[in-house]
């Protein structure tokens, strides 16, 4: 175990340029300095200061280490400022944790109910499915948005709920999107260019089925995890592109982009993921009304 009190030392000497400036900063005696950064030395199994001249330089494992600890000990300044806005405000804090292959449009409508909070600080995580459920069950995350429900493991204590089975239509920009394509959809898809979510989505395995079904062969000129971003290349032209009804109601982002066609029988599902813990948190509770409100609609 690394002592963070000799790598201080050490970042301070080098910081100083020396040991007796360092005991000066300190107010500490050259020699327990010199001693400490010894033990540093001895515990990473490396000479991280040498003697020049009258003065010192570090080593190539000294310049690594001083790198690394610059980084620790800036970040560690600011931690009681962090701490101090933390404890006066009455921030609300929401971490939310978005697997892969999940779409990001729809997943910010999703969240829209919360998002007028007053001091709401809400942190987004990306990342694997088994990664996110950890996190929650650790209480590092509120929430888990995913393409599918959570495993049965009693060891986790997690529960979960399909928030989103919605259709899932068809858009590109009007260069790609015209009364004959219109008209000839789906079959048209055969013929144009078409950007899909990649594997990680549990939608592309439900579009490539339909594909199948449709005897589609699509010419496939783009694949994006993020939904957002596909729909950025979709709206400059590349390719046209399958979004779920929810997240084609963000219009700032679907801006420029027509209507193409309606995969009939293929919907995105989003379930919400939880710990026993998150079910209290208010803006959890929130979002599960508004989830609620929207199922009943």
């Amino acid at each position: 175990m690394l002592n963070y009190r000799h790598l201080h030392y050490f970042w301070v000497v080098t910081k100083e340029g020396g040991f007796a400036r360092a005991a000066e900063r300190l107010d500490m005696a050259v020699q327990t300095i010199s001693a400490q950064v010894r033990e540093l030395e001895k515990a990473l199994g490396h000479q991280l200061i040498k003697p020049m001249g009258r003065g010192m330089v570090l080593t190539e494992a000294g310049q690594a280490a001083f790198a690394r600890a610059e980084e620790i000990f800036r970040l560690g300044q600011g931690i009681p400022q962090e701490v101090r806005q933390a404890a006066s405000s009455q921030q609300a804090r929401l971490a939310v944790g978005l697997s892969d292959g999940i779409s990001k449009l729809a997943a910010h409508m999703l969240l829209e109910p919360v998002l007028d909070t007053p001091h709401l600080r809400l942190v987004c995580h990306e990342g694997e499915f088994e990664q996110l459920l950890s996190e929650l069950a650790l209480h590092r995350l509120d929430l888990v948005l995913a393409g599918q429900a959570a495993p049965r493991n009693p060891n986790l204590r997690l529960s979960s709920e399909r928030w989103v089975n919605v259709p899932v239509d068809w858009y590109g920009p009007s260069r790609w999107v015209g009364k004959v394509e219109r008209d000839r959809f789906p079959q048209s898809l055969n013929e144009l260019p078409v950007l899909l979510p990649t594997g990680h989505s549990a939608l592309r395995t439900t579009l490539e089925h339909w594909f199948d079904t449709q005897g589609l062969q699509p010419r496939i000129v783009g694949e994006f995890e993020d939904s957002a971003l596909l729909a950025v290349f979709a709206a400059r032209g590349l390719g046209v592109f399958p979004v779920s009804r929810l997240g084609a109601s963000d219009v700032s982002l679907m801006r420029g982009l027509r209507l193409l066609g309606s995969s009939d029988g293929v919907k995105e599902e989003i379930h919400a993921i939880r710990s026993r813990r998150g079910q209290h948190h208010p803006l959890v509770q929130k979002l599960m009304a508004a989830a609620a409100t929207r199922a009943d609609g």
